[in-house]
């Protein structure tokens, strides 16, 4: 395993890896055997990609590659009161919030956001549970918005707040605990030019299910890493504060925070 991408390994499947995927995240948390062969393969990939460039690039696609249905996961309509008043008026108060290690905190609009220079991208989503989708994803570089708030020396990762409260529901996990969705990247995948916080899929703006108004897309990485409902972009030194310190809503219950593919 010590050179096989994630990628290889969830497009292979097989009748084992089937078998251990279909209780979906919550099994895999629990499966002990599983989260050692995976969190095995996390590192020998974060050090092949660090290895082959830090710029290198996840397979994008053509239009006529598209998925004719492309899967919304995990939260899909949060139910807190504040999300679904911001989706009543079509998200035009929404704010993406910029902070911490950084010396021009920011605070942008939807519309400032689509704004920016944007890039286009087809590529595949590859999902934990063992299902893949290709999508087109538009919204400007991470590495953009991290240059115009400039970051103070001391920087080390790039936490992603969401707006939705993911955990306790079946289809989200089991009995987990409620908690606000999170994640985070260090400022390597922060500045690879195929990170992007998407504001549109497939030519149009977000739906709610696929996490609108805002996402990140992490190509390198899988789908758990792709924060939905995006409020907030912090950059920190160490994310001991946030969550149970893992990094993630799923790494704080076992999942392996570097999920390269």
């Amino acid at each position: 395993m010590s050179l096989i991408s994630r990628r290889r390994l969830f497009s292979a499947g097989g009748a084992a890896a089937g078998g251990l995927l279909l209780s979906g995240c919550d099994g895999l948390v629990r499966d002990e055997k599983l989260k050692r062969i995976i969190g095995s393969a996390e590192a020998a990939t974060q050090r092949w990609q660090r290895l082959v460039g830090r710029d290198g690039l996840a397979q994008e696609f053509a239009l006529s590659d598209l998925s004719p249905v492309f899967k919304a996961n995990g939260t899909q309509n949060p139910r807190e009161a504040e999300y679904q008043a911001h989706a009543a008026r079509g998200f035009a108060d929404w704010r993406l919030a910029i902070t911490g290690l950084v010396t021009t905190p920011m605070s942008l609009s939807l519309a400032d956001i689509r704004r920016l220079p944007a890039r286009t991208q087809i590529t595949r989503h590859d999902c934990v549970e063992g299902w893949s989708a290709i999508g087109q994803w538009t919204g400007p570089q991470l590495g953009l918005l991290l240059k115009a708030a400039g970051l103070k020396p001391d920087a080390r990762y790039v936490v992603f707040r969401c707006a939705d409260n993911y955990g306790g529901e079946v289809d989200k996990g089991g009995s987990q605990s409620t908690s606000i969705y999170y994640e985070s990247v260090d400022l390597v995948d922060a500045f690879h030019p195929q990170t992007i916080v998407a504001h549109s899929m497939n030519g149009a703006p977000l739906g709610v299910p696929h996490g609108a108004p805002l996402r990140m897309r992490i190509e390198r990485q899988l789908g758990y890493k792709h924060a939905k409902y995006l409020v907030g972009i912090d950059v920190v030194a160490s994310l001991a504060g946030y969550g149970r310190g893992k990094g993630g809503y799923w790494e704080d219950r076992g999942y392996e925070w570097y999920a390269g593919i």
